[in-house]
C-alpha cells in the first residue's frame, strides 16, 4: 500500500504542492541502508572465498577441527587493516596500487624490479589460478546432475578432475560466458551487485550447514579464545591467514572504491563497509571451519564437496546441492574478481587513464577469462605455473603491505589522513605476518 501526503505551502499568492510518497521515501531508506554496509569491499569477501579457501578450511576442519579458528580471527583483523589502508589510498590520492606504486616509488632499477614483480604476480598468478575459479563453479554445478563428479582441490586446482564429457566441456564455458557478461558490460553497479549476491548466497549456504551440524559449542568457543596450534600444523596457520590476505586484493580495493566514494570526508562509511565485509567473510569461512570439524574430523576428506556424504543424515538427499551452490557462489565470484583486479594493476603499471570500458583494460580481463575457461575445459593444471606463481606471490605480499604501510604513513602523500599512531603500529604487525604468510609459499615450493 502507497500513502501519500500532500503538503500546501502559501508563498504569496502562489500555491505549491509538494506530494510525499512514503512507500519511495521507505525503499530510498533501504537503499541508502544496504549501500552503507555492502559495496566495494563486499567485493573484496568475494574475491577471497575461491574454491582455494573452501577447500583450505575444510582440511583445517578435519585435521584440527576447531583449534585454528583463533588463527581465522587474526587473519580477519589483519585484512581488515591492509584493505582498509588500500582503500583509504585510493579514496585520498584518487590512485590505484598499479598507479600508487608507478608514481611514489623512486625511479630506477627498483621500481622496475617491482613492477616487473608485480607483474608476474599478478597477471600470470591469476591467469594460473582462473582455471581452478571456475573448476571450482563447474564441479558445483555437476554436483546439482551427477555423483561423484568431485575430486578434491589443491591450492586452487584441480586434483585427478573426473573424465571430460559434454557437461564437462560445456559448463567452463557457460561459467565463463556468466563472467564475459557481466564484467563486458562495463559498470560498476552491475558488478558491485552480481558479487555481493554471490556472497549473501555463500553466506546462506555455509552458515545453515553450520547450524545444522550442531557443533560442540564450547569447543567452537576454545578454539576463538585459546590460541593452540597442534603439532606439525603450523603451516595451516599460515594457510589459513594467506587465503584471506591476497596480494591482488589490494589492487582492486584501492580502484574500485573510487567508483563509488567522492572524496576524504566518505571515509567513515568506507570503514564501516569495509569492516562489515571482511568480518563477514571471516565468519564465512570460521563456518566452513566448524562444519568440517563437526562432521568429518579425522578422515580423508580434501575437499567441501566430499562433506556431501556426512551431511546427508543432517541435509538428507538435499546436502550435493546445497554444498554444490556454495562452492558455485564460490568459484565463480573468483572467476569474476581475479580478471577484474588483474586489469586493474596493469592498468596502473601501464599508466593508462580509462578505465572498465577501455579497450586494453577489456583485453586483459578477456585474457585471464580465456585462460581460465580453456584450462578448466582441459583438465589441464599448469603445475610450473602454479609454483612459479606461489613463489612471486610469496615475494609480491611483504612488498606490497610495506610499501602501502609507508604510503598511508606518510603525510606528505596522504595529508591529514595519514596513518594513526596505532595504525602504524598495528599495521607494521601485519607486515610481520605476511613476511611469515611469504616464507609458508616460499616452502611449499622448495620445502617440499
Amino acid at each position: 500500500m502507497i500513502f501519500r501526503c500532500k503538503l500546501t505551502f502559501i508563498v504569496g499568492e502562489i500555491k505549491v504542492f509538494y506530494s510525499v510518497n512514503f512507500k519511495e521515501l521507505e525503499v530510498l531508506g533501504m537503499r541508502q541502508t544496504w549501500r552503507r554496509y555492502f559495496g566495494p569491499s563486499t567485493m573484496v569477501t568475494a574475491a577471497f572465498i575461491g574454491p582455494g579457501t573452501v577447500t583450505m578450511c575444510t582440511i583445517v576442519g578435519v585435521r584440527t577441527g576447531s583449534a585454528l579458528l583463533w588463527a581465522l580471527v587474526f587473519s580477519v583483523v589483519a585484512t581488515v587493516v591492509l584493505q582498509e589502508m588500500s582503500a583509504r589510498l585510493g579514496v585520498v590520492t584518487r590512485l590505484g596500487m598499479g598507479e600508487a606504486l608507478r608514481e611514489r616509488l623512486p625511479q630506477g632499477l627498483a621500481r622496475f624490479g617491482a613492477l616487473a614483480l608485480v607483474f608476474s604476480a599478478i597477471v600470470v598468478g591469476n591467469a594460473a589460478y582462473e582455471g581452478g575459479n571456475l573448476s571450482g563453479a563447474v564441479l558445483g554445478i555437476q554436483a546439482w546432475f551427477t555423483e561423484g563428479a568431485v575430486d578434491g582441490f589443491i591450492d586452487g586446482s584441480v586434483d585427478g578432475a573426473s573424465s571430460v564429457d559434454w557437461i564437462g566441456v560445456a559448463l567452463p564455458l557457460i561459467m565463463g560466458a556468466f563472467a564475459f557478461a557481466v564484467l563486458y558490460r562495463g559498470r560498476f553497479k552491475v558488478i558491485e551487485r552480481v558479487l555481493v549476491g554471490l556472497v549473501g548466497l555463500m553466506s546462506v549456504v555455509f552458515l545453515t550447514t553450520m547450524v545444522m551440524s550442531s557443533p560442540d559449542w564450547s569447543e567452537v568457543l576454545r578454539g576463538f579464545i585459546t590460541p593452540n596450534i597442534p603439532a606439525g600444523e603450523w603451516l595451516l596457520v599460515v594457510g589459513l591467514v594467506g587465503t584471506t590476505v591476497v596480494p591482488y586484493n589490494l589492487f582492486l580495493h584501492a580502484s574500485v572504491v573510487q567508483e563509488r566514494y567522492a572524496g576524504p570526508e566518505e571515509l567513515p562509511d568506507l570503514r564501516r563497509e569495509n569492516a562489515t565485509a571482511i568480518i563477514l567473510g571471516g565468519i564465512i569461512s570460521m563456518s566452513i571451519v566448524i562444519t568440517s570439524a563437526a562432521n568429518v574430523q579425522g578422515t580423508g576428506i580434501r575437499s567441501v564437496m566430499d562433506m556431501a556424504q556426512a551431511l546427508e543424515p543432517l541435509l538428507g538427499a538435499w546436502a550435493p546441492y546445497v554444498l554444490g551452490l556454495g562452492l558455485f557462489a564460490a568459484g565463480i565470484s573468483s572467476a569474476i574478481t581475479a580478471p577484474l583486479a588483474t586489469a586493474y594493476a596493469v592498468k596502473g603499471i601501464m599508466g593508462w587513464s580509462d578505465g572498465l570500458q577501455d579497450r586494453r583494460f577489456r583485453a586483459v580481463w578477456m585474457s585471464i577469462l580465456g585462460i581460465g575457461v580453456l584450462s578448466a575445459m582441459s583438465g589441464f593444471s599448469p603445475i610450473g605455473v602454479i609454483q612459479f606463481a606461489q613463489v612471486a606471490n610469496g615475494i609480491l605480499l611483504p612488498l606490497l603491505a610495506s610499501v602501502l604501510w609507508w604510503l598511508t604513513s606518510s603525510e606528505r602523500i596522504m595529508g591529514e589522513y595519514a596513518n594513526s599512531q596505532w595504525v602504524r603500529m598495528l599495521g607494521g604487525g601485519v607486515v610481520f605476518v605476511t613476511v611469515l604468510i611469504a616464507a609458508r609459499s616460499l616452502w611449499s615450493v622448495f620445502g617440499g
